[in-house]
């Protein structure tokens, strides 16, 4: 198979637009034209792992964290990062990150710490800012149908749990053609007032150049009048973390040891008991101490994180019991889901899970 057909599945698994924009994401080393023969599924793509894939004979390794995270520019084989990718590079292995593309999805990295705590009723913990936009348009009665459920197939009017939403208002438009205009309604130079619908529906940012190319497809006018905002709307469905409940609350006590239990972690930094049972809970995989107030104003009884530091803690105020359960241990399912989620997808060639241990972080 062609690698620039496997870079459309791990995009429909995490859309690139949803990574933030600090992150690099994608494919970090290969040709799109290359022939992929077997992919190597890591945590983190490091010089032990391209070795892995050389020796399962798997040239294509898709990994969590980007091995190129910053730009670089030298590799001479000074750091984990330079031998990673010249090892890459000299066995033709392509390297792919999934990373904050994933953190941010709905049912990606943080659903995937959810389910294996247990916990049901899942909702985004810090939804998405400016990822969603509006677009306006005007056309004539017989037009209106036909445009706007074309613009609902190429995924415009969702909204949360619905589909298929837009506003329509009756208006007067007014127009004068010139010399060289082809007006549907009326002729050149006639000034001409006519019955127009206005159409208005919101799309996720990522889908503006497949909406633009729709509407013009799917109007009848010469000129197409149109508008484009940006929206301060939060998305509900794309963010970071998470809030789930168990279906019984648990001590504070009991919490920790079954965290501990279920993630495997070494060890367990949490701030001071609250004294009340745990019920509600936020979570978010890897670095999430921006995420405190969040999960203190979702009314989470705990927050599961990782990479605090020490006055951090402070923060919990008493209000949670905020826990660092250690960053690899967040996220450490997360490969198990990639390789499950593409196995499904692409079932004429092997999709291995790594077996190396990447995690930095030892326990004494």
């Amino acid at each position: 198979m062609e690698l620039h057909k496997i870079l459309s599945v791990l995009e429909e698994m995490a859309p690139l637009s949803y990574a933030e924009d600090f992150d690099n994401v994608g494919l970090l080393v290969g040709n799109p034209s290359d022939t992929i023969t077997g992919v190597l599924v890591c945590h983190d793509a490091l010089e032990n792992v391209i070795d892995e894939a050389i020796e399962k004979k798997c040239n294509l390794v898709v990994c969590f964290h980007p091995i190129l995270f910053s730009g670089i520019k030298k590799i001479t084989g000074k750091n984990y990062v330079e031998r990673a990718i010249l090892k890459a590079i000299k066995n033709d292995i392509a390297i792919y990150a999934v990373h904050t593309a994933l953190d941010n999805h709905k049912k990606g990295v943080n659903k995937i710490f959810c389910d294996a705590l247990g916990l049901t009723n899942t909702k985004i913990l810090v939804p998405k800012a400016n990822y969603i936009k509006k677009l306006v348009t005007y056309t004539i009665s017989e037009n209106a149908e036909k445009l706007r459920n074309a613009l609902f197939d190429a995924g415009a009017g969702k909204i949360g749990n619905y589909e298929d939403c837009s506003f329509n208002s009756k208006g007067i438009g007014t127009y004068l053609g010139n010399e060289e205009s082809n007006p549907e309604i009326g002729e050149r130079f006639e000034f001409v007032e006519n019955e127009e619908i206005k159409i208005e529906v919101t799309f996720e940012k990522h889908l503006e150049s497949k909406i633009l190319k729709t509407l013009f497809k799917n109007h009848v006018y010469e000129e197409i009048a149109y508008e484009i905002y940006s929206l301060d709307n939060l998305h509900q469905n794309i963010g970071l973390g998470m809030v789930g409940e168990f279906d019984t609350a648990l001590t504070e006590t009991d919490f920790l040891k079954f965290v501990k239990e279920k993630m495997q972690c070494g060890g367990i930094r949490h701030s001071a008991f609250t004294g009340k049972t745990v019920k509600k809970v936020a979570v978010l995989g890897g670095s999430g101490s921006f995420a405190i107030k969040q999960a203190i104003a979702s009314g989470a009884d705990a927050f599961l994180t990782a990479d605090l530091k020490y006055h951090q803690f402070y923060e919990a105020e008493g209000k949670l019991l905020l826990a660092d359960i250690g960053h690899f241990e967040s996220e450490r399912f997360t490969k198990n889901y990639i390789v499950d989620y593409l196995k499904e997808k692409i079932t004429n060639f092997a999709i291995i899970l790594s077996e190396v241990n990447t995690n930095p972080v030892q326990y004494f």
